[in-house]
């Protein structure tokens, strides 16, 4: 009866100093319990829309030029693969701290031989076998402690890798949008080109035939030269978007890619709702990543005060002993020992509450970034909001700009070429509308950009397809 109250006693020890780790509580999201509302936040999204990090990104990205060119990347790139290898770096220092609340135990064979001088020189033999065994009892959890930190870390480090496959699909996005306005403003530069290079040369007829001055003439060519300038940085903008592109990709530009879709027809999916700020921090990899960080954080403290109290360890060995090679495991030659040990720490000069303090401090920094994360990821979705509720009327109204400077240019062409107005007219309206064109194109890159961010920032992107991302969901729920 002693022996099982004693054993008893020892479980609810044990049970009892699992850990001395602070109780966890998430911090209180430092920020409004709804993204912001006013004129530039319409309402334009269906409530009833699946979130956007249940959205796969196949479906979210319709072009199947780009659809191809993010499987490329999420096959290729340098920084996912690095991010990938770390979590498997991560979760094999898991395994090593987990197994150090495991008993470690050995197997070892060793022979010796000594020969004491005298006038009847001895020489004498000895040989041993044994299986040894060390534990460290965890009685306060330190190691318990330590274990659960590493757990953290390697829950943080998927979140890493979450997060650098989410945004390589928003870069692969962003910068593939960024070749096709590239192409359509080296477009309209060399139209402008064409038509300025046109007005140039009947200026010049004009100038040799006596009807026109040479301030005319160098109006004309004014323009030719201003396109040629945009034409060469143009040129120069598009090899480096696609050298960028090549990056993220890892591998250079496939020759059998679907055809691109034309900036003005790419169908990226509009109709995403925001949630609220709770469900962002329940889906934005970052932030679960910043709470992993934290928690591993708080189990430091749980390891550094159990730093405080007895180590101990119990340490034996059973194996056979004789002093000749034959006898070795025969009878009589059973040999064991038994080192229980128990260490406690009485002076180590204030390092044991400077540990303690390091790990406090290192949870105050832990929860003032995982609050900037918050902070950060509310700030990304509301300005993604405000973009949203914002570009379809500035693009409207570019459209209707555009139009107009075209029809500026047409009708101060005709009264030149009627002799009713100068040639300054035909030039400041070609001007005009160039400029409209180029920002008309900027324009139908910073709306589609801003949704393919603004899916980032909701947390879409991880999943492929939209079905599996909601089975995950709701297999997380129940």
């Amino acid at each position: 009866m002693r022996i099982r109250a004693l054993a008893l006693a020892a479980a609810a020890c044990l049970s009892a100093c699992a850990s001395m780790a602070p109780n966890y509580q998430r911090p209180a999201a430092p920020v409004a319990a709804a993204f912001p509302q006013g004129p530039a936040y319409k309402d334009s999204a269906n409530a009833n829309a699946a979130a956007a990090a249940q959205i796969g990104w196949r479906d979210f990205l319709v072009d199947p030029r780009l659809q191809r060119l993010v499987d490329i990347a999420l096959q290729n790139n340098r920084d996912l693969r690095v991010a990938a290898l770390n979590v498997r770096q991560v979760q094999a220092q898991y395994r090593i701290q987990r197994a150090a609340a495991l008993p470690s135990v050995s197997a070892g064979a060793d022979a010796s031989a000594s020969r004491t001088p005298g006038k009847a020189p001895v020489v004498a033999h000895s040989y041993a076998a044994d299986v040894s065994a060390s534990w460290e009892i965890d009685f306060f959890g330190r190691l318990q402690s330590l274990s659960d930190a590493a757990l953290q870390q390697y829950f943080a480090s998927q979140g890493a890798r979450q997060a650098a496959q989410i945004l390589l699909v928003s870069q692969v996005a962003d910068q593939y949008l960024m070749t096709l306005a590239l192409d359509e403003q080296l477009a309209v530069t060399r139209r402008t080109l064409t038509g300025a290079q046109a007005s140039y040369n009947i200026v010049k007829l004009q100038v040799d035939t006596g009807t026109a001055n040479e301030l005319a003439l160098r109006q004309a060519q004014s323009v030719i030269e201003q396109a040629n300038v945009n034409l060469a940085a143009q040129v120069r903008a598009r090899a480096q978007a696609e050298n960028a592109l090549v990056l993220l990709l890892g591998q250079p530009l496939p020759a059998d890619l679907p055809p691109a879709t034309p900036l003005g027809e790419q169908r990226i999916l509009a109709d995403i709702p925001a949630g609220l700020p709770s469900q962002l921090i329940e889906r934005r990899p970052d932030i679960l990543q910043a709470e992993a960080l934290l928690r591993s954080e708080n189990a430091d403290i749980g390891a550094a005060r159990a730093a405080f109290y007895p180590s101990i360890s119990l340490t034996g060995s059973l194996g056979s002993a004789s002093t000749a090679l034959g006898a070795l495991f025969g009878a009589g030659s059973l040999a064991w020992a038994l080192l229980p040990s128990i260490t406690l720490p009485i002076f180590q000069g204030g390092a044991l509450q400077a540990n303690l303090d390091v790990a406090t401090i290192r949870k105050d920094i832990g929860i003032a970034q995982y609050e900037k994360a918050i902070q950060t990821a509310f700030r990304e979705v509301a300005d993604g909001l405000a973009a949203r509720g914002t570009y379809d009327d500035q693009l409207a109204a570019q459209e209707r700009y555009t139009a107009t400077e075209q029809r500026s240019l047409e009708l101060a062409d005709f009264r030149y070429r009627n002799g009713v107005e100068s040639y300054l007219t035909v030039l400041t309206a070609q001007t005009g509308l160039y400029a409209a064109q180029q920002t008309l194109v900027t324009t139908r890159l910073q709306r589609l950009t801003n949704l393919v961010d603004l899916y980032r920032t909701l947390g879409g992107g991880w999943a492929e397809h939209t079905e599996a991302a909601a089975a995950a969901a709701n297999k997380e729920r129940t």
